[in-house]
């Protein structure tokens, strides 16, 4: 906490495209009035200017993917006193870990000229798998909105109100009609967490799961479902193997149906 009594907040990156990050300069007005009430200590996105730790409130986006993300978020979670995981890569391992069931080294062999050069693990995971997190915001991107009720929540010292019910109920609030019901088409809705406002089914598309798997979701019964609707096994454990598919849940449905 600074000397005029603001909690300091700081903002990490790893892994990652760097949307979520985006997300939070997204809010704009909401930002500048967040930069009244803490000091925005560490956040290269949107700032060259740091102050040193501890900090208060630190963001982590990305997944750990290299030896050196590997020991640097180690040497984070001693400096912030709360750690919130945020985005698809920090939960969930994101789009990187497609890699984690094949041979990384494969993949390096044919993409870089000189693969000795590069170092990484084996596996893209989650910060959770390395350090404690005190909480973990789902979204590829997360919610600019979710960003906002979340830090308010941790600085006001109370429970962070974010749904954990399905992208379904999104849609029927919204009044978008169900593509499964409809037009017979797989989407992950009933399975992934609210957040994104339904945005795939309401261009007529099935959700593809990018905020992960809601509080206990029944993907065994889904799973079988887009077997019913005539997909292949191969195709509907794809689904699952997408941006979120590194989370437990999703992750033990794709290998489920690819046997």
């Amino acid at each position: 906490m600074m000397k005029d009594g603001r909690p300091k907040l700081a903002v990490f990156k790893f892994s990652s495209c760097d949307g979520c990050q985006l997300s939070i300069l997204n809010l704009e007005d909401e930002l500048l009035e967040i930069g009244q009430r803490v000091t925005i200590a560490y956040f290269l996105e949107a700032s060259r200017a740091t102050v040193d730790g501890p900090y208060d409130v630190g963001l982590v986006e990305g997944s750990i993917s290299t030896p050196h993300e590997k020991e640097l978020i180690k040497d984070i979670r001693r400096r912030c006193r709360t750690l919130i995981a945020i985005g698809a890569c920090a939960t969930a391992g994101g789009i990187q870990a497609l890699r984690n069931w094949k041979d990384v080294k494969e993949f390096i062999g044919v993409v870089y000229a000189k693969p000795e050069y590069i170092e990484t693990l084996e596996k893209a995971t989650p910060v959770s798998e390395h350090v404690k997190v005190d909480f973990e915001l789902r979204g590829c991107p997360v919610n600019k909105y979710q960003i906002l009720e979340v830090l308010t929540a941790f600085l006001a010292g109370r429970k962070p109100d974010i749904p954990s019910y399905s992208v379904c109920v999104e849609c029927k609030r919204k009044g978008t009609v169900c593509v499964v019901v409809s037009r017979g088409m797989a989407c992950l809705g009933p399975v992934t967490q609210a957040g994104c406002g339904a945005i795939c089914p309401s261009y007529g598309r099935g959700c593809y799961g990018c905020f992960g798997p809601m509080e206990s979701p029944n993907v065994e019964s889904l799973a079988e479902r887009f077997l019913q609707l005539g997909v292949s096994r191969r195709d509907a454990a794809l689904m699952f193997k997408g941006f979120t598919g590194w989370a437990e849940p999703f992750r033990k449905a794709g290998e489920v149906l690819e046997g």
